[in-house]
């Protein structure tokens, strides 16, 4: 009945996306973060929904008579950049054959991120597609997060088989980074109903990573808090929420996942932390070999453990956007990685300047702000995690550049001017001014020749 419901669903709108592609746009951000077809056992599971989507886009792009721009930013360039790169190091990558599976499903990730910057441009647009992306990452955190109150913490919580976020870490730290998106949500409703339920969805988050047992999201979930509280707008009540529900949470798991977390501290002697490690320097190894180039897509088998890991048999994925984007596409390719997060914090900060003061600007404020918590999230639950390729984070630099050319674009107000200009422009008169400001002033009397 599933498989019905969704092929019926997602193949019936391809004429309205032929109409307005930007509806494409939404659907091809739902179905690759949230993977809907995976919640399906038939005929849907391996079906292109996505493949679909996109050409229904592309074809509808072209006839489309919608505004339709690619924005000028350095965040952009540096993306394609990137994208340019990760194909370079495709071609002389050690498995050039096996690379490029996963070649073709980052490209096509990339790609639609351009047709995403192309084709969106207003602010109701901005606000879709990170309630779309909220919305997607968030079923999986309540799901979670009733499953582990349930349980009492003791069983963990996986994502969706066969996507980015599958793994119990990937999933917490996608969990991670969406609190701070829905406490935007929040701010941006007056449905009174609405917001108790988005505050309930990010306590359930919250639960739902701990209840993964992941400590590398534990860690990021420490940073994401700490600057949620920073980057918030009423920090006293956010500070008395999080001193009441974190000891809570705490206290509330079990035994096992308070003794999972404390080899944190003593990670020398736990297998899973030194197969990281492991595999870290195998990265370092292999990049002093091919500094330049890295080793490509597919480097986690035996042959390449083998030549560059200090112990050979024990073989790890990644387990670190960091060392992910240094093992595979060398020293540029991890510099590029790192620029593009600069550039979308540098940009988040622009825009809470600009936007200060202004309460038609406040939404983008708020906006960047939580994009900001939700990248450090991301920055520091990476750094143990594998998921440099993730939608999310790419979809947050699009909101980004987004929000940024709005903002570029709205009008100023007198709020951003001086006051002494603001005080003189009311009284003089301007070019063109039919009425000019002494207008009202009465008009002096006739004389006549009388006699």
């Amino acid at each position: 009945m599933r498989d019905i419901v969704l092929f019926i669903g997602l193949i019936g709108s391809v004429p309205f996306i032929l109409r307005r592609p930007t509806l494409g746009v939404f659907l091809w951000v739902w179905v690759g973060v949230m993977s809907p077809h995976r919640l399906t056992w038939g005929f849907a599971y391996d079906f292109p929904f996505a493949q679909v989507i996109a050409i229904a886009t592309l074809l509808g792009m072209l006839y489309t008579k919608e505004p339709k721009q690619l924005p000028d930013n350095p965040m952009v360039k540096v993306l394609f950049l990137m994208m340019l790169w990760m194909s370079i190091t495709t071609v002389f990558a050690f498995y050039p054959e096996e690379s490029m599976d996963m070649w073709l499903k980052v490209i096509k990730i990339q790609f639609m991120l351009f047709i995403t910057l192309y084709l969106l441009h207003t602010k109701q647009h901005v606000q879709v597609l990170m309630a779309v992306l909220a919305g997607s990452v968030a079923f999986y955190g309540i799901k979670g997060g009733i499953f582990t109150i349930k349980g009492g913490g003791e069983e963990m919580v996986l994502g969706p088989a066969g996507s980015f976020i599958e793994d119990n870490n990937d999933l917490a730290l996608a969990v991670v980074m969406t609190i701070p998106l829905l406490y935007f949500l929040y701010l941006q409703t007056r449905k009174r109903w609405l917001q108790w339920g988005l505050l309930a969805s990010m306590v359930l988050c919250g639960f739902s990573a701990l209840g993964s047992q992941s400590r590398g999201a534990l860690l990021g979930i420490g940073a994401m808090l700490v600057f949620f509280w920073l980057k918030s707008r009423s920090k006293i009540a956010i500070g008395l929420m999080l001193v009441v529900l974190v000891p809570v949470a705490y206290q509330f798991m079990p035994e096992k996942w308070h003794a999972r977390m404390m080899t944190i501290e003593t990670y020398e002697e736990d297998n899973s932390a030194m197969g990281r490690i492991n595999a870290w320097k195998m990265a370092i190894n292999l990049t002093k070999d091919r500094p330049i180039i890295g080793g490509g897509f597919e480097i986690y088998n035996g042959d390449i453990f083998g030549r560059y890991a200090p112990n050979p048999r024990d073989i790890h994925a990644a387990h670190s956007i960091y060392f992910q984007m240094l093992g595979e596409h060398g020293y540029v390719g991890l510099a590029l990685f790192m620029l593009l997060g600069i550039l979308v914090w540098r940009d988040s900060s622009w825009i809470v300047r600009k936007a200060r003061g202004r309460n038609d600007l406040q939404w983008a404020s708020d906006l960047a702000r939580m994009i900001q918590v939700s990248m450090i999230g991301y920055a520091v639950g990476g750094a143990f995690l594998s998921l440099a390729y993730y939608d999310v984070p790419y979809n947050l630099l699009a909101v980004i550049v987004l929000t940024r050319r709005l903002v570029e674009k709205a009008p100023q107000s007198t709020a951003q001017k001086g006051w002494w200009k603001a005080k003189s422009d009311t009284n003089r008169p301007t070019i063109g001014d039919t009425q000019p400001a002494f207008r009202n002033l009465p008009k002096p009397p006739i004389l006549t020749n009388r006699r």
